[in-house]
């Protein structure tokens, strides 16, 4: 896998002591094994955005092996879902996508596997950093902050070609106040982490993404059997609240949120007394549960 960038394994010239680079040849000796789903780690100083970078490998002549890992230190044009953009400090975060191949997986059901991840991260950082994280539909990662829901990560798949889907993983870890992009925006740290050392959180959520990933597959994709829809409900900070999805084509919808269905879509329960599944689009929390 190319681009390669061991540079930032010894690179002691961080303006950041707080703020150390990932080692990239320990995270490989970790995570990459004969049998085991990451087939190679990668960690670049400065990117524009791991996703374009893994998508468009994926689709050059020879391709790239499933389980390819691409981390950037710092990411310059950074995208969440609909397109926002993702900025933070270098080294502050983990800023990394993953390459996927569910080929014995309908797919119709590979929509569930940002949320699938979504489930692996808050596993992975809770074992980790002892932060207790919640998800708000379809995959924001929620942190509280001096007892208030902030958005501390985000999830951004992309098919790859016809055989594979790119996931992009975002996740503020030493963000101070003052560094927030936005108001609402929050990190591990804030919420009062236990441990903010970036290469054991980045281990603990890429063994928990592969560990649910192998149950997944095993299932054939089914979230049932899989018990991936009910891990994610468990863990879900939007059902049982009152909503408003905007949807595609100016549209919008507003309703309690009481379940998360077969295909993963949001069900809304609205006023008029009608059950409205949501499969794309943005949720806004109008109150709590």
């Amino acid at each position: 896998m190319t681009p390669r960038d061991d540079s930032a394994d010894n690179d002691g010239r961080w303006s950041d002591l707080d703020r150390p680079p990932l080692n990239a040849g320990a995270l490989r000796r970790a995570l990459v094994r004969d049998g085991g789903l990451w087939s190679g780690v990668e960690v670049v100083r400065s990117t524009g955005s791991t996703n374009a970078d893994l998508v468009a490998l994926a689709g050059k002549e020879g391709g790239v092996d499933e389980g390819a890992v691409l981390i950037a230190e710092e990411q310059t044009a950074g995208r969440g879902r609909l397109d926002r953009q993702w900025t933070a400090p270098a080294r502050s975060g983990l800023f990394f996508s993953v390459l996927l191949k569910p080929t014995d997986v309908p797919v119709a059901r590979w929509g569930w596997l940002p949320l699938l991840t979504g489930v692996a991260v808050a596993t992975g950082l809770s074992r980790a950093a002892g932060v207790d994280t919640s998800l708000k539909w379809p995959n924001d990662l929620l942190v509280s902050v001096g007892g208030a829901e902030r958005k501390a990560g985000g999830i951004l798949a992309e098919r790859a070609g016809a055989d594979a889907v790119v996931i992009g993983i975002g996740i503020n870890v030493t963000l101070r106040e003052d560094e927030l992009p936005v108001p609402t925006a929050g990190s591990l740290a804030l919420a009062g982490a236990v441990g903010t050392d970036r290469d054991p959180l980045l281990r603990a959520v890429l063994r928990a993404l592969e560990q649910w990933y192998g149950r997944w597959r095993a299932a054939g994709g089914d979230p049932v059997a899989s018990g991936l829809q009910e891990t994610y409900a468990a863990g879900c900070a939007t059902l049982g609240r009152t909503v408003r999805a905007e949807l595609p084509g100016d549209r919008s919808v507003v309703g309690e949120a009481v379940a998360v269905d077969g295909d993963g879509r949001l069900v809304l329960a609205t006023g008029e007394g009608v059950q409205e599944p949501v499969g794309a689009g943005d949720v806004v929390h109008l109150r709590p549960a």
